[in-house]
């Protein structure tokens, strides 16, 4: 497949991840972003040399509530940008500026650090280690993050206190696992920096809770080849909540509709078939996962998002790539095993080999947009340069579909009230 030339003004798009930080009780307290620039279509290079201009012109972009969900953003942060006072136009109280580890500690770096405080900015110390030459810092830090792989869990331990008693918040990185976390807690660290929320327990096999069978059911109704109306009019009725919220999401201002929709039937007749069928799969999983962490539904919408607008460029796939990137969470959302989701909703036979087998490495065709699903959410710029040659797609096809699709989910789960919201709970619908 070939992919159309961009314009020259066309080549550059931001290229943004984002890592969550959460409490011990895994609300989402901010995001640490990584910036990268494609400065042409199928290559990837640093935004170090230019970070000022890619972190404005990407907020510029795409929107601060877009790429925090209205939570705070930290920003990795080197001497040179301190120094010319870089943070400027951004919003003080949802900043965290990240002080590298190489950043020393001289008469101009705390003139900045000073700087920062004064217009109410916060700091962050990174990957702080026993004996680090940032000491003298500390006295303006709010956050002291501590790599938990690279420092041993009594010297962690004793950082800890020590930062603990100067009233720092303590935040642990690289916490890939559960078991991670629990040796963080118990070393009283109480934000952690990491995807371990997105994977159950692996000891630990569960059943789908009661409450949430007859939505995966629903899931199941609006897979089939052929729907049947009746069955999934009498499931949606069987669940007063989802009712309500499908309703109220159907009737917000952000689908335009004219007429008020009173039921599921209305709302077929008004919509369609495949507009409905996709309304109700992002009402479903907004539902399962109301009591989870806020960025696993909005991650889940962004994937699933992301891989739909993919779809036209890909040749021989016939699976229903939005609902593969719907389900891809959906083990974490559940808290149970991905072989026990499947089992549960209707897809076809290469989707559910990549769900299972996405877990594991294991490939099948499906692959590389799994794939580059997940190196573009992490940030892996050089697995997605190499997945876009894969599947030849530019990278600025890639960045622009996948803040679309970030912009999409925020407008999604953001059509309540800010006053309505719950505090770091996905938006209920």
């Amino acid at each position: 497949m070939v992919t159309p030339a961009q314009p020259a003004a066309e080549k550059s798009s931001p290229c943004i991840a984002r890592q969550p930080i959460l409490t011990k009780d895994e609300d989402v307290l901010g995001y640490e972003l990584f910036f990268h620039q494609s400065q042409e279509d199928r290559r990837f290079t640093s935004a170090a040399n230019d970070a000022t201009s890619a972190t404005i012109d990407a907020l510029s972009v795409m929107g601060f509530d877009t790429l925090c969900d209205g939570r705070v953003a930290f920003f990795d942060c080197t001497r040179q940008m301190l120094l010319q006072d870089c943070f400027a136009l951004l919003p003080p109280g949802k900043v965290v500026v990240e002080i590298q580890e190489s950043v020393p500690p001289d008469a101009e770096v705390l003139a900045a650090c000073q700087r920062l405080k004064q217009e109410g900015r916060s700091i962050a110390l990174d990957d702080f280690v026993p004996g680090d030459g940032r000491e003298p810092l500390l006295e303006y830090a709010d956050f002291v993050k501590i790599d938990i792989k690279k420092v041993a869990p009594a010297q962690a331990a004793n950082l800890v206190a020590h930062c603990v008693s100067r009233q720092r918040q303590m935040l642990a990185k690289k916490v890939d696992t559960r078991e991670d976390q629990v040796l963080a807690l118990k070393n009283r660290f109480t934000l952690f920096q990491g995807y371990f929320f997105r994977l159950p327990e692996k000891l630990r096999v569960r059943q789908i809770p009661a409450g949430q069978s007859s939505r995966l059911r629903l899931l199941h109704a609006i897979s089939k080849p052929q729907l049947e109306f009746a069955e999934i009019e009498e499931l949606v009725k069987h669940d007063p909540p989802l009712c309500y919220r499908l309703l109220r999401y159907l009737n917000s201002p952000l689908l335009g509709l004219r007429a008020p929709v009173q039921s599921v039937r209305h709302a077929l007749s008004v919509l369609g078939e495949t507009e409905l069928v996709r309304w109700i799969r992002m009402a479903t999983t907004m539902a399962m996962g109301q009591e989870k962490s806020s960025d696993l539904v909005l991650a889940s919408l962004v994937r699933a998002r992301f891989c739909e607008l993919l779809a036209p460029r890909m040749k021989h796939i016939e699976s229903d790539l939005f609902l593969m990137g719907l389900v891809s969470l959906m083990d974490a959302i559940l808290e149970v095993p991905i072989g026990v989701v499947i089992e549960e909703v209707s897809l076809s036979a290469e989707t559910k080999a990549q769900l299972l087998r996405g877990k594991t490495g294991g490939k099948t065709p499906l692959s590389p947009i799994y794939d580059l699903m997940l190196a573009r959410e992490a940030g892996e710029w050089e697995t997605v340069t190499k997945l876009a040659k894969e599947t030849d797609l530019s990278l600025y096809f890639i960045n622009k579909t996948y803040n679309e699709s970030m912009r999409w989910a925020h407008e999604i789960t953001c059509t309540t009230p800010p006053a309505a919201q719950q505090k770091a709970k996905p938006t209920v619908i």
